[in-house]
């Protein structure tokens, strides 16, 4: 195989790179392969199935089937919730409202709900200028006062003389803080974190990935194709032997068996089926008289042929009373 005549590229990989590399192959054959397998004849059974089966399924049977459903219920819905409310409205509640309700409504707002209402706004005009004006006015003062009272100044007071002098006071602290503690020990930190990583994590990783996950993922990748190759080995060979075993012999006995006795009994039957109408105008012809009609597959034969049907010899014609 190809891939196994490629030359892995010495990178300077030791021992160790060739004992994980081993066990790793061994174990991708034994179950990426299987998995292959079953993926590939999984993939061709879902493929066989919905062109075989669901296609014309969904085509011929569910799709019918969901346009009559579908048309049936929104006849059925129309006739339950659109068309009796539609009715109602159209020759009920429409003409009741524009023959009665609408000029009794009209009738009702000319002349009592308007004339009612011009004389209570000037009721309220009067009432609003003299008397709850000066009422409100107080209202919202004594309203306003208690409003500040319990409410405004006791706030003002706690943040002017309380509040404002401790978030100064905390602010000067932080500042402190994060200026003699938290810098210097963020930065300590910082450097840690990148003399760590320069001389331990990036070292460390680095070998991992190159010693360990880039071969591992190339065993897998080589596993994977091996598996493809062989699957599709197998397949052919599975084919071939389908075709030795089933379909070589049935295409055999089809053409040297099934073929000429075929061709057998056609003209056989062919040959009764001209001779039982050749007796049964025989038969005519002797009952009744006359020349017989000769059959249609034999008038059909003589076209193209320079003897005309009229024209063949006729047997000597049968008569009961001469025999008599």
């Amino acid at each position: 195989m190809e891939l196994d005549k490629r030359q892995v590229p010495d990178g300077g990989e030791g021992c160790l790179v060739g004992i994980v590399r081993v066990p790793v192959k061994i174990v991708a054959l034994i179950v990426v392969l299987p998995v292959r397998v079953v993926w590939d004849l999984l993939v061709a059974f879902g493929q066989a199935v919905h062109r075989y089966l669901l296609g014309p399924l969904s085509a011929y049977v569910l799709e019918p089937l969901l346009r009559g459903t579908g048309l049936v219920l929104t006849v059925l819905l129309k006739l339950v919730f659109v068309w009796p409310w539609v009715g109602l409205w159209r020759y009920a509640l429409q003409p009741l409202y524009a023959h009665l309700l609408a000029p009794v409504g009209r009738g009702l707002y000319a002349y009592l709900l308007r004339p009612l209402g011009r004389a209570l706004a000037r009721v309220a005009r009067g009432g609003m200028r003299y008397l709850l004006a000066p009422l409100a006015r107080g209202v919202t003062w004594l309203l306003w006062a208690l409003a500040m009272t319990l409410f405004v100044w006791p706030w003002v007071g706690l943040w002017r003389y309380v509040l404002t002098p401790a978030g100064r006071g905390l602010a000067w602290a932080g500042a402190v803080l994060y200026r003699y503690v938290l810098t210097p020990a963020g930065q300590a930190v910082a450097w840690t974190g990148a003399v760590l990583y320069r001389y331990l994590l990036r070292p460390v990783g680095l070998g991992v990935y190159r010693y360990l996950l880039a071969p591992l993922g190339q065993v897998l990748v080589w596993a994977w194709h091996v598996a493809g190759r062989i699957v599709r080995a197998v397949w052919r060979g599975v084919r071939l032997v389908g075709w030795v075993l089933v379909g070589w012999p049935a295409a055999q006995v089809y053409r040297h068996v099934l073929t000429p006795v075929g061709h057998v009994v056609r003209d056989v039957w062919r040959t009764v089926r001209d001779t039982v109408r050749e007796v049964r105008a025989e038969v005519r012809r002797a009952l009744f008289g006359g020349p017989g009609r000769e059959p249609a597959r034999s008038r059909a034969r003589t076209l193209g042929s320079t003897t005309a049907v009229g024209d063949a010899p006729s047997a000597p014609e049968i008569s009961w009373r001469k025999r008599g």
